[in-house]
């Protein structure tokens, strides 16, 4: 029945994909610009946080203090976030010029937004529980300006256990989530053209 919620749900999530939005095989010439690989880029790091981030999980919040191969794993969590926000900042900012809202792609570029919002949350939750003097002096600075905005009540810097059950199971799931969204719509939209660009219909939506 169309009033069904799975039938509505269909209708406006799968019916509206071709198999051509989902893997194309092709794509508009100004795609081969550098500013279009920074979205890639962005996810390769992203998976590499993730994969990382498990192996951590598994083995504890303290396991990089007394393993040398944690201490490697650890390393590589690091550098792939560093990474992820030089690449995700270069791609809003590049997408920011070109206006990508552009062309029905409003949500495109909100979901974005929120998306690089929220790993600021998780990577700041992140560096509090390295359980080192690091989080430690990144703790206390920052409990003073939580607590100064009202927020001090919700979330205590100093307790390394709410900061592991954000960092660990809440937030990456709402990155996640948001990402997968923002991949969906931009397979769904198209890559925003140049703004010297011309939209050709069969090309970029």
């Amino acid at each position: 029945m169309a009033t069904m919620w799975t039938t509505r749900l269909r209708k406006s999530t799968v019916e509206k994909f071709e198999p051509q939005d989902i893997l194309p095989d092709e794509q508009p010439s100004y795609v081969a610009s550098w500013i279009y690989v920074f979205g890639v880029l962005t996810l390769a790091s992203l998976t590499v946080i993730i994969i990382t981030g498990l192996w951590l999980t598994t083995k504890g919040v303290t396991w990089w203090h007394t393993s040398s191969v944690g201490h490697f794993v650890n390393s590589l969590h690091l550098w792939s976030v560093e990474l992820f926000f030089v690449f995700m900042v270069v791609h809003l900012w590049g997408k920011f010029w070109m206006a990508a809202w552009r062309g029905r792609r409003f949500a495109t570029w909100v979901t974005g937004v929120i998306a690089f919002v929220t790993s600021i949350a998780t990577g700041f939750t992140g560096y509090l529980i390295q359980t080192n003097f690091d989080s430690q002096w990144i703790g206390s600075q920052a409990k003073d300006g939580l607590n100064a905005v009202g927020i001090g009540s919700f979330f205590n810097t100093l307790n390394t256990g709410q900061a592991t059950l954000l960092h660990v199971a809440l937030l990456p799931l709402v990155v996640g989530a948001i990402t997968i969204w923002h991949v969906i719509l931009v397979r769904r939209n198209g890559v925003v053209p140049p703004l010297d660009a011309n939209e050709i219909a069969g090309g970029a939506k």
